[in-house]
C-alpha cells in the first residue's frame, strides 16, 4: 500500500488549499503568535544521487508548531494569503530553514520552494539573504531554488529575469513538479535550470504503467540533452526506485528513501542502498503489450465545471476568457455531470440579434447538451472508442465526460482519443505480437541487451528460455488455422502466468515461437509449471476421438497420410552467466541449439544447456563440455528456425 501523505509537503502549498478563516478567527491570532514568536520548524528529506550512492542534499520543509491547526504547510499558507502576509510568512520560512541546515552541517544542496511572488521580495533581492548565509557559513552555490507553480504566472519576463538575477548570484535554479504546471516547460527551455523535478503523479505507479513510463523517459531525454539533472519525486515503492534506477534518472527522492525529518540521516539508509546494489533489473512495463490497460483516465483533462444555476452570460465569459476550452461541463452540487455545453454552439446563438439580451440571464442548462456521453474512468480506451463511433456524430467533437464513481473528473476530447489510439496501434505494430500482444522481437533484444549491460556492471545471471510447440505444423493444417491461434494464444496466457511480471521478460517472437529471460531464481520450477499446465490444457482444443487415439491425422510433404502426437512443449534453456555473452545474437543461437536437443525427446520436455559457450574470431559460436553431459534431464520441450533476430 502506498504511503498516506500528509498536506502537501513543499514550502508553498498549491492553489486549491483550503480557503483559510477571516483575519479575526483562531487560525489568524495562530499565524501571528507563529510570525511573533519564531516558532516555524524545519524539517528535510534527503534527495539521493543514485549514480554516486549518496545524498545530493535535503529539500527543506516547513511546519508550524507540532499539534497547532497550522502545523502543516496548507493550513499555515491558507492563513497567511487569507491574513496578506504571504511574504512574510515565506522570508520567515527562508531563514528558519537556512539556520537548521548549518545548525546541524548537513553536507550537499539545500532545496528550498519559492512562489514566484517570493522571488520579487525585496529582501531577498537587496542583499539581506546573502548577508544571512554569510554569516551562517553557507555559500549561494549551496542553495537551490525550487520554482513552484503554486500561482498563476501572469509575467513570465519578469520572473525569467528575477531567476537569472538570482543565478548570477551563484544559486542554482530548479522547476519542481515537471508535469503539474503550464509553464514549467516553457521554463526548462528558457532557464536551463540544473535540475528538474518529476512531479510525483509521474513516478507513482510508473513500474506499471507504460505511458507514465513513456512520459518520464521523454523527460529524461530532454534532460541528458539539455543538461540537467532529473530528481524523481515520490517515490514510495521499491519497484518504482528500481525502474527509475533502470531509466538511468539521476536523483529520486520520496518516502522509500527517505521521509522528511528535523534531523535527517546524512547516509543512505539500507533499504535504498540495497535496492541500489540489486543485480537484477527491472522489466519496464511495455507500451505496445500495454495498450489494453490504457484507460478513459489517459485522456482526462480536468475543466472546471459550472453549476447548472450559472447564467449564459458566466458561460460565455468562461469561454472568453480561455480560447482553449471548446466545451464546458455542467455538473451540480453533488458532483454528478447533468450537461455539456459547446462552445461553437453557444457563440452562434449570441451571435445572433438580441440573443444575449434575451437569454444572458436564463440559466446554461438552455443551451446544453442533457444528455451527453459519459463514460467511467477505468473504461478501456478500445470501448471508448467503440461507443464513440456509435454514438451520434456530434459526441465525436463534443468530447466525452469523464467519471469517477459515478463523479466528475473531466472530460477527453474525440481528438485526444483518436491521437492515442492511433499511437497505441503504430506502436503494436513496431513493437508487439498482433495475435498475444506480447513485446516482439526489437524490445526483447532491448531487455536482453539490457541484461549484458548490467552484467558488466556486477549484474546478476539470467536464464534465456526458448518456447516451442511441438507438431504444431501438422495440427495447423488439420484443425485449421483458427484453432491454431487458439493454441499460440493459450501458451502466451500460460506464459505470462508462471513469468514474475516484474522480474521476468516474456516475448512472442512469430508463430509459435516464445522467449522469457528469467531472473527469478525459481525459473526451472517455472518451466516445469509451464510444460506441466500445456500438457493439461492442450486437451481442451483437441477433438474427443483425437484424445482416445492420442494423435491425429494428417499428411506428410508428399500427401502420404501420417498420425502425429497431440502437440508438446520443448523448452531450450540457457544460463547466461556474467562475462560469457556479449550480445542478444550470441544468446539466441545458444539458446535455439538448445531448443533443437529439448525436441528430440519424446513430449514436453525440458533441456538445458550447461556446456560453456566458445566464441570464435570469426563470430561463430561453439559448445565446450564442463561435466560430459551438457543435459539435465528433465523430462517433463519447441522450436525457433530463426531464433529471436530481428
Amino acid at each position: 500500500m502506498p504511503h498516506t501523505h500528509p498536506p502537501h509537503l513543499a514550502l508553498i502549498p498549491r492553489p486549491d488549499a483550503e480557503t483559510a478563516a477571516p483575519p479575526d478567527s483562531a487560525a489568524f491570532r495562530e499565524l501571528e503568535g507563529i510570525l511573533a514568536g519564531q516558532l516555524l520548524r524545519a524539517v528535510f528529506q534527503p534527495i539521493l544521487d543514485l549514480r554516486g550512492r549518496a545524498y545530493l542534499g535535503f529539500e527543506g520543509l516547513i511546519r508550524g508548531p507540532e499539534g497547532s491547526p497550522l502545523e502543516f504547510p496548507l493550513q499555515l499558507f491558507a492563513a497567511a494569503r487569507e491574513a496578506d502576509r504571504l511574504l512574510e510568512l515565506e522570508r520567515s520560512c527562508r531563514e528558519t530553514i537556512f539556520k537548521a541546515f548549518a545548525e546541524q552541517h548537513l553536507p550537499g544542496r539545500l532545496f528550498v520552494n519559492s512562489s514566484p511572488t517570493s522571488l520579487r521580495d525585496p529582501a531577498f533581492r537587496n542583499g539581506t539573504t546573502m548577508d544571512l548565509l554569510r554569516d551562517l557559513g553557507l555559500t549561494p552555490s549551496r542553495i537551490v531554488i525550487e520554482v513552484t507553480e503554486n500561482q498563476q504566472i501572469d509575467d513570465f519576463p519578469a520572473l525569467r529575469d528575477a531567476l537569472l538575477h538570482y543565478r548570477g548570484l551563484g544559486y542554482r535554479i530548479a522547476i519542481d513538479d515537471l508535469g503539474e504546471g503550464f509553464s514549467n516547460l516553457r521554463m526548462w527551455s528558457e532557464l536551463r535550470p540544473e535540475f528538474v523535478k518529476i512531479d510525483r503523479h509521474f513516478v507513482h505507479g510508473i513500474a506499471d504503467d507504460p505511458l507514465k513510463f513513456q512520459l518520464v523517459r521523454s523527460m529524461h531525454d530532454i534532460a541528458e540533452t539539455s543538461g540537467a539533472f532529473i530528481i524523481a519525486e515520490g517515490i514510495e515503492r521499491e519497484a518504482d526506485f528500481t525502474t527509475i534506477r533502470d531509466l538511468g534518472i539521476a536523483c529520486g527522492q520520496g518516502y522509500f528513501i527517505a521521509r522528511p525529518t528535523a534531523k535527517p540521516p546524512i547516509q543512505p539508509e539500507k533499504t535504498a542502498l540495497s535496492a541500489l546494489a540489486a543485480g537484477q533489473i527491472m522489466v519496464f512495463p511495455n507500451a505496445s503489450a500495454g495498450s489494453g490497460m490504457a484507460t478513459a483516465r489517459n485522456l482526462l483533462q480536468y475543466i472546471t465545471p459550472i453549476s447548472p444555476l450559472a447564467p449564459n452570460d458566466k458561460v460565455y465569459e468562461r469561454f472568453e476568457m480561455d480560447p482553449e476550452i471548446q466545451v464546458l461541463p455542467v455538473v451540480d452540487d453533488g458532483g454528478t455531470p447533468v450537461g455539456l455545453i459547446n462552445r461553437h454552439n453557444l457563440i452562434d446563438r449570441f451571435a445572433r440579434p438580441f440573443r444575449r439580451e434575451l437569454y444572458g440571464k436564463k440559466p446554461c442548462t438552455m443551451f446544453m447538451d442533457p444528455a451527453p456521453l459519459v463514460v467511467d474512468h477505468q473504461l478501456p480506451v478500445q470501448e471508448v472508442s467503440r461507443m464513440v463511433s456509435r454514438a451520434s456524430s456530434h459526441y465525436l467533437q463534443d468530447g466525452f465526460v469523464i467519471t469517477e464513481n459515478g463523479r466528475y473528473a473531466g472530460v477527453g476530447s474525440g481528438q485526444a482519443l483518436m491521437a492515442l489510439i492511433t499511437e497505441l496501434q503504430i506502436s503494436a505494430a513496431r513493437y508487439a505480437n498482433p495475435l498475444t500482444q506480447l513485446p516482439g522481437n526489437v524490445p526483447l533484444n532491448e531487455h536482453t541487451d539490457r541484461l549484458l549491460e548490467s552484467q558488466s556492471t556486477g549484474g546478476a545471471a539470467f536464464a534465456a528460455c526458448y518456447f516451442d510447440i511441438d507438431n504444431f505444423k501438422p495440427f495447423n493444417d488439420a484443425y485449421g488455422y483458427r484453432r491454431g491461434d487458439d493454441v499460440i494464444q493459450l501458451l502466451g496466457r500460460l506464459l505470462v502466468g508462471v513469468a514474475d511480471n516484474r522480474r521476468d521478460f516474456v516475448g512472442h517472437v512469430g508463430g509459435d515461437d516464445f522467449v522469457i529471460l528469467f531472473q527469478s531464481d525459481d525459473w526451472e520450477e517455472r518451466c516445469a509449471k509451464a510444460l506441466r499446465q500445456f500438457d493439461e490444457q492442450i486437451l481442451n482444443l483437441v477433438e474427443p476421438e483425437d484424445l482416445r487415439r492420442g494423435g491425429f491425422a494428417g499428411e506428410d510433404r508428399k500427401g502420404r497420410p501420417v498420425f502425429n502426437p497431440l502437440p508438446s512443449l520443448s523448452i531450450g534453456a540457457v544460463r547466461v552467466q556474467p562475462g560469457q555473452f556479449h550480445t542478444h545474437h550470441e544468446i539466441s543461437a545458444v539458446c535455439a541449439g538448445a531448443k533443437k536437443q529439448a525436441k528430440k525427446q519424446p513430449g514436453s520436455s525440458l533441456f538445458i544447456e550447461r556446456r560453456r559457450p566458445i566464441l570464435s574470431p570469426a563470430g561463430g559460436i561453439g559448445l565446450e563440455e564442463i561435466d560430459g553431459s551438457g543435459e539435465s534431464p528433465q523430462s517433463d520441450g519447441n522450436e525457433l528456425v530463426e531464433p529471436f533476430l530481428p
